[in-house]
């Protein structure tokens, strides 16, 4: 049986920042033991939601750089987002509805559920519907 771990945001920041370097390198080193012995590591949405806005407030990193960072990430083959493809098209996505409306969006609907909202630009997402 497969083992499947998931992150908590202090993970994903060090994954982002490299900071500090020791701890960044200790760090993917795990990682690189847990999914080379064929575990499959997962962030979710709450957890890369909270990482974009801690490399932005505490590292000053820019909106734009740190979904950058957060696709790469999520694309490096250590660390897998828990809802899927969807998530990452969310990270490359740009104006309209927001990160985070897109990351409960997606969400729900990767628990097959539709959206309500009172958002006018969310509303406009597939599957989300103005209240």
């Amino acid at each position: 049986m497969t083992r499947r771990f998931g992150i908590d945001t202090s993970v994903l920041v060090r994954l982002l920042t490299r900071h500090p370097e020791t701890e960044f390198e200790r760090c993917v080193s795990r990682l690189h033991d847990l999914v080379d012995g064929g575990a499959e590591v997962f962030a979710s949405n709450q957890v890369i939601g909270e990482t974009y806005v801690a490399v932005q407030h505490h590292y000053g990193v820019s909106r734009t750089d740190a979904r950058a960072s957060l696709r790469d990430a999520l694309r490096s083959g250590l660390v897998a987002p828990l809802n899927g493809r969807s998530v990452i098209a969310a990270l490359e996505t740009t104006g309209g509805p927001g990160l985070f409306d897109r990351l409960i969006a997606g969400g729900y609907a990767h628990e097959g559920l539709e959206v309500l909202t009172l958002d006018r630009r969310m509303a406009g997402l597939t599957e989300v519907h103005r209240l």
